[in-house]
């Protein structure tokens, strides 16, 4: 897993920055208006001085040891691909660390 952010509390998320070898962003992650539960728990927004874009979704989860965390999906039209990451509570009292983890090549069906 390879750390590509880190992240604040606020009042309505969490907010912070992205930084990998071709991509830098500041980002917000806030919480959404759900009218269903399988809904998104937050909209992920990059944020500049001058504009504010949605760039993704993030839910609420629950690790194989009870663990919480934000599982969140960005997607931008300068990325390849979506991409999925994990913002886990860190030691400092409101931080939170951003994971990236390369999905597993598809076998092929034959």
């Amino acid at each position: 897993m390879a750390i590509i952010g880190t992240f604040k509390t606020t009042e309505n998320g969490y907010a912070g920055r992205i930084e990998t070898l071709a991509f830098r962003a500041d980002i917000s992650i806030e919480k959404a208006q759900k009218s269903a539960d399988n809904q998104p728990d937050y909209r992920v927004f990059h944020v500049t001085a001058d504009f504010k874009s949605e760039i993704g979704a993030a839910w609420k989860k629950k690790s194989r040891e009870g663990s919480e965390y934000v599982s969140i999906n960005i997607d931008d039209m300068s990325l390849p691909s979506k991409v999925y990451c994990s913002l886990v509570k860190t030691g400092a009292e409101h931080g939170h660390t951003l994971y990236w983890d390369r999905p597993l090549p598809k076998k092929d069906a034959k």
